[in-house]
């Protein structure tokens, strides 16, 4: 059985493009914000990770979810594929551990302060990462990050405005992850409540 690294940090992270020629080769410490084109295959592994997942969890999760940046058509983004997990509780979310870390899910951080987030869980390829977000299915957080990312799929205006936010504070907050993190609030907050029926 392969072995889990819980990592007590703010912000789940995987790596990033750069110079560096594999994901791997990253630690978390020196993972820089890089912001790259659009990559139509993005949707494909989405649905190839979610296949991994279903047939790994089975009945034990009912929704799988593709969010983030990389959800969003023609919409550039850090490479890195987020996926939803929906799950009952905090017990549930524990349980899944170890499925998890046999699909390459060893890299955890437990989610303090938020009771409806409970995990996320990183895993490298040498093309792109992969974040796991074990959250409580139907919860308010649940719900916004659908929300907001549908919300982008549908308003291409605010999307380019969002796009070209990240890309900026992607420049300016290269190595400063936590401060690139929530420097987008404020945006991510106002456009969800705009979009809130």
């Amino acid at each position: 059985m392969r072995q889990i690294r819980k990592i007590a940090r703010p912000y789940c992270t995987t790596p990033a493009a750069s110079s560096i020629s594999t994901y791997s080769e990253w630690t978390p410490l020196t993972k820089p914000v890089i912001i790259v084109d659009y990559d139509s295959e993005w949707p494909s592994l989405y649905m190839k990770e979610k296949r991994r997942l279903t047939k790994a969890l089975g009945s034990q999760t009912r929704e799988i979810e593709h969010i983030g940046s990389t959800a969003v058509p023609g919409f550039a983004a850090k490479p890195i594929v987020d996926l939803m997990v929906a799950v009952d509780d905090a017990a549930q979310a524990e349980r899944l551990q170890g499925a998890l870390a046999e699909l390459g899910y060893d890299d955890v951080s437990k989610i303090e302060g938020n009771p409806q987030w409970f995990y996320c869980l990183g895993r490298t390829t040498p093309r792109i990462g992969y974040h796991l977000h074990l959250v409580q299915s139907g919860s308010p957080h649940w719900n916004r990050h659908i929300l907001f990312r549908d919300h982008l799929r549908r308003d291409p205006e605010t999307a380019r405005e969002y796009q070209t936010l990240k890309r900026g504070l992607a420049e300016k907050y290269r190595t400063e992850r936590e401060k690139y993190t929530e420097a987008k609030t404020d945006f991510i907050q106002e456009t969800t409540a705009r979009a809130t029926p």
